[in-house]
């Protein structure tokens, strides 16, 4: 869901990943017709970052959580 928003609106990607000041900076790029694709490119490259990030924290508290 969070990458069809990517998509269609980048800028509402960055509030759903926390990230409201990116998202702030990211509507004013995408207000430009020329800006939407780097509008656009950067909001899917942050769901990337975020999704890794979060598959990181998991694997982290589960080793805390095994480890003796």
């Amino acid at each position: 869901m969070r990458l069809l928003i990517a998509l269609v609106l980048p800028w509402l990607t960055f509030f759903t990943i926390a990230r409201p000041i990116a998202g702030i900076v990211c509507l004013i790029l995408q207000i430009t017709v020329i800006g939407w694709l780097p509008a656009t490119l950067w909001a899917v490259y942050a769901l990337g970052q975020y999704k890794t990030d979060k598959k990181i924290e998991k694997a982290l508290a589960d080793s805390r959580g095994r480890a003796p």
